[in-house]
């Protein structure tokens, strides 16, 4: 692999760069902004910006439900039907795993997730709350018994009790998943909250040999920080995005850690400014202080997209009294 041609990012402070698998999740964590509307031009640049930049996977979107979710008003990577994959991929599949993530409860997957020889995925990364983990191992059950790799990601954890989550981790330690990811799903999170909850996973999951991944969203502007944290204690797995698309305040940039761990930056950057920086002024992704808030109260970002996404913001003050009242 060349190294990168701006000087210092050689990934030289970065020990473990080699033992780490990056995982972008532009198309899929970004569909949340535009209802997984983007083109194919978008996805295919991003796929060869992921496979020229030495990226392990790439997430193409989801797997969730046509009886849940209107194709009039989502697009193709909402679903990830194999005909749109393969028209992406083409004749000369690049060399990247591609994965979908399929949500509990919002997910056809008996029927849609086709056995592995008949689909270009190749991981299935599986999504739940703690009261849907019965669910969810038979989800990831269901895939690899399918022939896919598998992780189960389990959300929300910021709003468990640390009984309820080691109960949670046991039941995961023992469930088919090759991986199973720390989500800092509020972007709540501080980095040392990512060294103890990194350890706990690690001692819960070590005797099984399951792979820990972590996934950061930015609503306290730390995603980068907190990634190269989650990496300092050896996870094996780690989401980014380009230029951080993602919902609500985004997530750890592509960029940045490409930069960090010293694998070449220059097709992310020509990615991001041709592809991705276009779609900010509409989207409107990335840190405010409306996320900042949920971020500092835990609290799921949705009534801070709602108060983003209104044609005139209302005043902050109160926006913040009224989430505190609840």
């Amino acid at each position: 692999m060349k190294k990168n041609e701006i000087k210092g990012l050689d990934g030289s402070h970065c020990e473990r760069q080699n033992e780490l698998n990056m995982l972008d999740c532009t198309i899929r964590d970004g569909g949340l902004m535009n209802d997984s509307n983007f083109s194919d031009a978008v996805v295919r640049a991003v796929y060869d910006c992921c496979a020229d930049c030495g990226i392990e996977y790439m997430e193409i979107g989801f797997k969730n439900s046509k009886k849940l979710f209107s194709k009039d008003k989502y697009g193709a990577w909402r679903f990830c039907d194999e005909s749109d994959i393969e028209r992406i991929v083409g004749d000369a599949p690049r060399d990247i795993k591609l994965a979908a993530m399929a949500d509990a409860e919002k997910s056809d997957y008996k029927t849609d997730i086709l056995p592995k020889s008949r689909s270009p995925l190749s991981l299935i990364r599986v999504a739940c709350y703690s009261h849907q983990i019965p669910l969810a191992l038979d989800m990831v059950k269901d895939a690899k018994d399918k022939g896919y790799e598998a992780s189960l990601n389990l959300m929300a954890i910021c709003k468990q009790k640390e009984s309820e989550l080691s109960r949670d981790l046991e039941i995961l330690s023992e469930s088919e998943a090759d991986v199973i990811y720390l989500m800092d799903s509020f972007g709540s999170l501080y980095c040392d909250s990512i060294r103890y909850l990194m350890t706990k996973y690690r001692k819960a999951l070590a005797d099984a040999g399951k792979k820990i991944g972590f996934h950061a969203h930015n609503n306290l502007q730390l995603a980068f920080a907190k990634t190269i944290e989650a990496v300092n204690c050896e996870v094996d797995f780690i989401d980014t995005t380009m230029c951080g698309l993602g919902r609500g305040a985004g997530n750890c940039a592509t960029e940045l850690l490409l930069g960090y761990v010293g694998r070449p930056i220059l097709p992310a950057l020509k990615c991001a400014q041709k592809h991705i920086e276009p779609m900010r002024a509409k989207l409107g992704w990335g840190f405010a202080n409306a996320y900042m808030l949920t971020g500092f109260l835990n609290q799921h970002p949705r009534a801070a997209m709602a108060y983003q996404e209104a044609e005139t913001h209302g005043d902050i003050a109160e926006f913040y009294e009224s989430i505190i009242k609840g």
